[in-house]
């Protein structure tokens, strides 16, 4: 099935922006400016921008676009399991790397202050018809990533972010892997004891008969783009220098100076 861009969609305009911008070259300006995205990633799969004009937390709220325009997480087959993956490694690594750079280094404690723990990160899906009154788009598929507490929602956005239209992406995940397996553990929940699944990234992708034959359906995958393997285009006033890239990484990315 085609997916291909909708006119008037501003999620596409974002993707389209981000593939026909100066990001490829040496003379990219990463300020952020009113009439274009802040856009921090981009492979063949996803564009990821920083919020900058309606964002939720003041520490980081981030956007992970599908290039193509998926209608909804409705559309998602077994096979799109890697991309959501995908979707929760990305936002991580952008939440983590935000969450350091706004953390005070030396409080007046004298302490090193710990980290923004991972569980204050909130990454998921608004379902329609419910949206986000201030990124009012409802059928181009994207997915929110922010650090709570979410100081800048108020009350009225924070119906888009409640359990009534919130998917978080655990959840897919664990649905997915459900419907395809024997597991019947959700991998959201709280683990007491290590769950074997959880261990297998693509657990859940495919799917098929006991005879062998295999029944998964066609992915929205555009390519083998490996974000294990960095194979992406990294903003580069995300590059703090030669001693440190985004923190926890064990990857190389492309990153132009």
């Amino acid at each position: 099935m085609s997916y291909a861009p909708k006119p008037g969609c501003p999620m596409c305009g974002i993707v389209n922006v981000a593939f026909h911008s100066q990001m490829d070259t040496p003379s990219f300006n990463p300020t952020p400016q009113s009439n274009k995205p802040d856009i921090l990633w981009k492979d063949d799969n996803f564009t990821v921008y920083k919020e900058t004009t309606n964002p939720v937390s003041s520490i980081a709220h981030v956007i992970i676009a599908f290039n193509l325009h998926v209608p909804s997480i409705y559309r998602l087959a077994s096979a799109d399991l890697p991309l959501l993956l995908n979707v929760k490694e990305l936002a991580v690594r952008f939440l983590d790397y935000f969450s350091a750079a706004t953390a005070p280094r030396i409080p007046s404690s004298g302490h090193p202050s710990p980290a923004v723990h991972p569980s204050k990160f909130r990454i998921g899906f608004i379902t329609p018809p419910f949206r986000d009154t201030k990124i009012p788009v409802t059928d181009h598929l994207h997915a929110h990533a922010y650090v709570e507490p979410a100081d800048l929602m108020g009350w009225w956005r924070s119906v888009a972010y409640s359990p009534v239209a919130w998917y978080p992406v655990d959840d897919l995940i664990a649905e997915i892997r459900e419907e395809t397996s024997n597991n019947r553990i959700r991998s959201s929940m709280p683990k007491k004891v290590p769950r074997p699944i959880d261990h297998v990234p693509t657990a859940g992708a495919r799917t098929g008969h006991a005879n062998g034959a295999e029944t998964t359906e066609i992915g929205l995958s555009a390519s083998d783009a490996n974000l294990e393997d960095g194979e992406g285009t990294l903003s580069p006033y995300l590059s703090p220098g030669p001693s440190r890239g985004l923190p926890g990484s064990t990857y190389s990315v492309i990153v132009y100076p």
